[in-house]
C-alpha cells in the first residue's frame, strides 16, 4: 500500500445475499478501477445475541425495526462463499481481504490467506480481537469512526506491542449516509502528524468529492461501499456507490494524484515555462548617451528578458553610457561605471 491511493471497493451486504452477485460485483470492481475488493466476515451469531430485548433493537435510521441479530443475518457473508470469492478476485487482480469480527473469523481468513485486516469503527474497543490480528504481523487498516482519542492510542498501542508495524488509520463518520458537513477532513493530516501512521478515509457521503478532498490532504487509501445497482437492494445499498460511479471516483481520484505532483520550487528561471511574460525593465523611450535614467526612460513592463525589476530603483538617477532606442532590453552594462 505504498505510491499512489489504495483504493478499496467495500462489498460489505451489497450481494443481498446473492452468490452470483458477490462474483459479479467483484468483476465489476476490477473494471471500475478499484485496487480491492473487501469482504466482512462474520454470522450474526458472532456479533451479537439472538434477542429482542430493547437494547438489540435499532432505534430509526436505515435499519429502523430490526434487532442487530436480523439485521447481520441478512447482511452477512456466507463463509463457504469466500474462497472462491478469493480467488475470482486474484483472477480480476484485485487485492482481496477482509473485516473478521471475531478469533475465528480471523483464524478462518488465515486459511484463506488473507493478506490485509481491517478493523471495523466498531471493533476499535475489542482489545482482544486487536491483539490477536497484531500477532499476524500483517498491515492492518483501523477505521476510527466512533473512536475517542483514547480509544485510537489504545489500539494502536495494543497493534505496536504485538508487532504490527503496517498501520493505516482511516477517517471515518459512522452514519449511513454520512453528511458531507460531518466529514471533518482536515483530521486527515493531524492523525498522520498525531499517530504517526498512514491515513486514509472509509467513506459514507453521497458522490466522490470527500474521496477527491481527502486525497488532497493526504489519503493513501480510500474505502467506498460498492454495488452494481443500487435497485439490487439491501442493507446497505442506500449509501453504496454504483458502478459507473465508482469509476468516475477512481479517475477522479488518480487527476487529483496527478495534480498534486512533488514539492517545487524551481530554482533556474531559464526553466519555468512562461517566465519570458513576467515583468523586467526595458529602455522606454530613445536616449543618447549621458542622459540620466529616470522613470520616464526606463520602466518595469512585460516581457521577461530585461534586467529584473528589483534594480529600477538602484539605477534612477545614473546615466547611460551610449545611445539606446525604445524598446531595447535595459541592462547594467548601459550605464557610466
Amino acid at each position: 500500500m505504498s505510491g499512489r491511493t489504495f483504493i478499496i471497493a467495500e462489498l460489505s451486504a451489497n450481494h443481498n445475499g446473492s452468490f452470483q452477485t458477490a462474483i459479479d460485483s467483484i468483476r465489476a470492481a476490477a473494471v471500475a478501477g478499484a485496487d480491492a475488493i473487501k469482504l466482512q466476515t462474520y454470522t450474526a451469531d458472532t456479533l451479537t445475541l439472538d434477542c429482542d430485548a430493547p437494547d438489540f433493537r435499532l432505534g430509526k435510521g436505515l435499519w429502523e425495526g430490526e434487532t442487530f441479530h436480523s439485521l447481520y443475518q441478512k447482511a452477512y457473508t456466507p463463509w463457504k462463499w469466500h474462497a472462491e470469492l478469493f480467488r475470482v478476485a486474484r483472477e480480476e487482480g484485485l487485492v482481496c481481504f477482509s473485516t473478521p469480527f471475531d478469533a475465528t473469523a480471523v483464524d478462518f481468513l488465515e486459511e484463506l490467506g488473507n493478506p490485509i485486516y481491517k478493523i471495523a469503527s466498531f471493533e476499535i474497543t475489542d482489545i482482544p480481537l486487536i491483539r490477536k490480528i497484531a500477532s499476524l504481523r500483517k498491515p492492518v487498516i483501523l477505521s476510527t469512526g466512533i473512536a475517542t482519542e483514547e480509544d485510537i492510542r489504545l489500539a494502536l498501542d495494543t497493534l505496536r506491542a504485538g508487532g504490527c508495524t503496517d498501520i493505516t488509520l482511516l477517517k471515518c463518520t459512522s452514519a449511513y449516509p454520512a453528511p458531507i458537513a460531518d466529514a471533518n477532513l482536515l483530521t486527515i493530516p493531524d492523525m498522520r502528524q498525531r499517530f504517526g501512521v498512514k491515513v486514509g478515509l472509509s467513506d459514507h457521503t453521497e458522490g466522490a468529492t470527500v474521496p477527491m478532498a481527502a486525497v488532497a490532504l493526504g489519503a493513501e487509501v480510500i474505502e467506498k461501499h460498492f454495488i452494481l445497482d443500487r435497485s439490487i437492494g439491501g442493507p446497505d445499498s442506500a449509501f453504496s456507490m454504483e458502478a459507473p460511479a465508482f469509476r468516475e471516483m477512481v479517475d477522479a481520484i488518480r487527476r487529483v494524484e496527478a495534480a498534486l505532483g512533488t514539492v517545487s520550487y524551481p530554482t533556474d528561471p531559464a526553466t519555468i515555462k512562461g517566465r519570458e511574460y513576467c515583468r523586467s525593465l526595458y529602455v522606454a523611450e530613445d536616449v543618447r548617451a549621458g542622459e540620466v535614467v529616470t522613470l520616464k526612460n526606463v520602466r518595469s513592463v512585460r516581457p521577461g528578458f530585461g534586467l529584473h525589476p528589483k534594480y529600477l530603483e538602484q539605477v534612477l538617477g545614473k546615466r547611460f553610457a551610449r545611445d539606446c532606442r525604445k524598446g531595447d532590453r535595459f541592462a547594467l552594462d548601459l550605464l557610466e561605471n
